[in-house]
């Protein structure tokens, strides 16, 4: 209950001047009284609240920090105006704008614009819809609630697409657009040209030399649809953050940009997120659909099942493919888990792994302006030492390490997803 009105509050002023002319217990009793009659005849006199309808529109998804915007058309079939205030409640990651000033006349239809700008990846689930509506005087209120469903999808924010077009470009080169002469394992031929120096003379064809008047060389081309499979590690080590952010938004960065480049090389993209369960599966994955898949995922506070992960992967891929597992590097997960089970993935497939460094831990270690300080550079030398050790046994088991900080990690993965084309070991 609340004096908002004028009339609510020229009726207050004028039950004191009662009390204030009949001061004995019985000015007291008229005063309530009055009060009492002006608060229940305002409170019916109110707009119905039960009666309000409701409908949404706007936004369903976003990318995580950038604006939306969700419209709520507020109907009232009622008699009476509704007047007052309307609270759209979203969960505080939203970043919701929800209070609004609402007067809705009978018959009529307003409509209320919520601005939304989410802090965190996922489905922001809109709460409900409250709404108080005041009596003409101002002395009271009805107040009810009611649920309105909506969903917003907050998309990871793919900062890393403004690598793709100089890769798309790198690419191009590579696929023979511009010339550009491969040659070695699981290439496939593209055309003839004649001889120029330089030129491997195992790439030249004695037929069709003996049929010209020069000598022809054959020229690759990097083979298409080739399978990628990106292996998203959502386990314990996933959920550090780095920054502001977890590693695995990351991760997901780094997997967006190869996704997006792989499938314009032509080749089949597969995504799998595992911790001790597959948390999400995208077969030939498109770069919208990835994103869509992403959103959703968040680290498990549990440790990685890596020989099921393992198991997994080659369930899925029978052919000959590049597996990408983006996880961490600390040794001691890795010599528990990964270390034992990798030989029968490299066997089969050419392996990558791609981790999120922290450049704090860099900063750390060169850091000696107290003791304090020197302690903590120790600590960041062994953790330094634990990733190199890490990195020197993938590396002699013939497994590709991309160890990068998150702003570096996605053009450096890309970069060597490249090389391996240009090298034909795809």
């Amino acid at each position: 209950m609340a004096v908002t009105g004028r009339l609510g509050l020229l009726a207050l002023l004028g039950a004191l001047a009662v009390g204030l002319l009949f001061p004995s217990g019985t000015g007291v009793a008229i005063v309530v009284a009055v009060l009492l009659v002006l608060v229940v005849a305002d409170l019916a006199l109110a707009g119905s609240v039960r009666a309000l309808r409701f409908s949404r529109s706007g936004t369903t998804s976003v990318r995580l920090g950038e604006p939306a915007e969700v419209t709520l058309t507020v109907t009232n079939p009622g008699g009476r105006t509704v007047r007052g205030s309307l609270r759209d409640a979203w969960p505080p990651s939203a970043g919701a704008d929800d209070r609004h000033a609402l007067v809705v006349p009978s018959g009529e239809r307003r409509a209320l614009t919520t601005a939304l700008l989410p802090t965190r990846r996922g489905d922001r689930i809109a709460a409900r819809v409250t709404v108080r509506a005041v009596g003409p005087l101002g002395l009271a209120a009805r107040q009810g609630s009611h649920e309105v469903p909506w969903a917003v999808r907050v998309l990871p924010p793919f900062h890393s697409r403004k690598h793709l077009p100089s890769r798309l470009a790198r690419l191009q080169q590579l696929d023979g657009r511009n010339a550009v002469l491969i040659r070695g394992q699981g290439t496939e031929f593209d055309s003839l040209r004649e001889y120029v120096i330089g030129d491997d003379v195992r790439s030249i064809d004695w037929r069709a030399t003996a049929r010209a008047s020069d000598v022809m060389v054959r020229t690759w081309r990097p083979e298409r649809d080739r399978q990628v499979v990106l292996v998203l590690d959502t386990g314990r080590v996933s959920a550090g953050r780095v920054g502001d952010a977890p590693r695995l938004d990351a991760a997901m960065d780094a997997a967006l940009l190869l996704a997006a480049l792989a499938s314009r090389a032509g080749d089949r993209v597969d995504l799998v997120a595992y911790d001790r369960r597959v948390q999400a599966s995208v077969p030939n994955a498109s770069t919208p659909s990835l994103v869509n898949a992403l959103a959703t995922i968040e680290p498990s506070l549990v440790e990685t099942d890596a020989r099921g992960m393992v198991a997994e992967v080659l369930r899925r891929t029978r052919r000959r493919a590049l597996v990408v597992l983006l996880t961490g590097l600390e040794p001691a997960p890795l010599e528990e888990g990964l270390f034992p089970v990798l030989g029968s993935l490299t066997a089969r497939h050419e392996v990558l792994v791609a981790s999120v460094a922290d450049p704090r831990v860099a900063e750390m270690a060169a850091s000696r302006g107290s003791a304090e300080a020197v302690y903590d550079a120790a600590a960041a030398e062994r953790a330094l030492a634990g990733r190199e050790s890490s990195v020197a046994w993938l590396t002699r088991h013939g497994v590709g390490v991309v160890d990068a900080v998150p702003e570096e990690l996605p053009p450096a993965l890309a970069d060597r997803y490249l090389a391996l084309k240009a090298a034909g070991r795809l």
